[in-house]
Order: C-alpha cells, then sequence, then structure tokens
C-alpha cells in the first residue's frame, strides 16, 4: 500500500504549521521524517491520520483520503501510534486495551490477530491482566503498537517512539519495529533520534519549521554530523 502526499499544508485553526509536503511512502517502506521539538512531525502524522486539520492530497493506493474521518482512514489501513503512547488507556489491562485495537476486525479474525500480538510481544502476555499504568515505559510502547497493529494496518505512523527509553530497551523496540517488515507492514516514522532512526529506515526526510529541507538513503544517516545539522538547521 503507497502513501503519497501532495502539497499537504496542516495546522491548528490560523496557525498553519506544516507547508507544501511532498512525500511518498511505498508499500513495504520504513520512511523516518526527523525533525526538532516543534518542527511539525507530529502535525504533520495527525493530518495523514485524520486528526488534525489539512489541506492538500493525500492518497493510499491513489485514492484520496480528503474527506474522511480518522475512523474511516484507519478502516482503510492506516494506524497511528502517537507521541507519549496517547492511544492507550492506563486504568485498563493490557488486553483490554488490545481489545479495543481489535474492534474494527471481523469477530473471526480477532482471536488469531490476539494469538499474533502476544507471539510478537511476549513480555504482554505474562502482563495482560495488569492495568497498562503500571507497565514500564518499554512496555507500554509495546503495548500502543499491539494496540495499533490490532487493526492489521498496512501503513503504520509511529510519533517519536524512542521517547525516554533506555539505550537496551530501544534496542528491543528496534528489533520489534523491524519485525513489521517480514509483516509486509510500511512504516512512516517520526523520529528526532537519528541514531534510532538509522537502523530502522531505508529513506528520510528532515522537517524544519513545517518544511521539508533535506533526505536521502537510509544508509547517510550514519553521518550523525550531516544530519544533526539538518535537524537543528
Amino acid at each position: 500500500m503507497t502513501l503519497a502526499l501532495s502539497k499537504l499544508h496542516a495546522g491548528y485553526g490560523r496557525i498553519e504549521v506544516c507547508r507544501e509536503i511532498d512525500l511518498v511512502v511505498a508499500d513495504g517502506e520504513f520512511l523516518a521524517v526527523l525533525g526538532a521539538n516543534g518542527a511539525g512531525k507530529s502535525t504533520l502524522l495527525g493530518a495523514i491520520a485524520g486528526s488534525v486539520v489539512s489541506r492538500g492530497r493525500i492518497e493510499l493506493d491513489g485514492k484520496p483520503l480528503e474527506g474522511l474521518n480518522a475512523r474511516d482512514r484507519a478502516r482503510h489501513g492506516l494506524a497511528l501510534v502517537p507521541e507519549g503512547r496517547r492511544n492507550l488507556f492506563s486504568p485498563l489491562t493490557v488486553m483490554e486495551n488490545v481489545q479495543l485495537g481489535l474492534r474494527l476486525l471481523p469477530a473471526g479474525d480477532r482471536g488469531r490477530t490476539l494469538d499474533e500480538l502476544f507471539t510478537m510481544f511476549p513480555i504482554l502476555a505474562t502482563r495482560r491482566a495488569q492495568p497498562a499504568v503500571l507497565l514500564s515505559g518499554g512496555e507500554q510502547q509495546m503495548l500502543a503498537l499491539a494496540v495499533a497493529l490490532a487493526r492489521r494496518p498496512s501503513l503504520l505512523l509511529l510519533d517519536e517512539p524512542s521517547q525516554g527509553l533506555a539505550p537496551l530497551v530501544l534496542q528491543n523496540l528496534v528489533e520489534q519495529i523491524g519485525e513489521l517488515r517480514r509483516m509486509g507492514v510500511a512504516v512512516l516514522l517520526a523520529e528526532q533520534n537519528h541514531r534510532f532512526a538509522a537502523q530502522l529506515c531505508d529513506r528520510y526526510l528532515v522537517l524544519s519549521s513545517g518544511e521539508i529541507v533535506d533526505g536521502g538513503d537510509g544508509n547517510q544517516l550514519q553521518d550523525a554530523e550531516h544530519v544533526a545539522h539538518a535537524i537543528m538547521a
């Protein structure tokens, strides 16, 4: 499933945050959008998911998504994991949170999908009766991913998944997100941590003050000085 944006503008009321955004995420591709805090990364992902007002062209496999609300876009194969794991309901258990994600699936597919998610995230299987608020930061990120993947999306929008996580936890997260390639899920990753993104992405773009100012192949992210300068410019 291919995502294509053309001349996308997005913001809040009269405040325009993102301007003239053109990008393509090919079927099965991992694309990173890098930028400092306030660059417009979250606004961009929200516009794609349907939670932020936008104008311009958003197409999924050539079909326009403008005018569709967030729920209908999810039915077309999009799933968003927002910054700070805000797709979780903290008082609910791990199982209850995942079951909320499963609601968009046909009833006959839910049991198999639940088994697949607990195989992918075995720690969640052992914590299934535990409230989400009692999980560690890394476990909450796994649960946020599981809730989004419960919808069986074709394209996953990940907003700052590395935020606040320890290095060892980050490495485990890299492996789990990498598993999405095997599943055929494309990823649009919004990140400030370019070293984390370098372990995952095929290509990258740099967003600064709401505009794309740089980009290249994922292997160029190893050039930390060049990328760090582009992010902070």
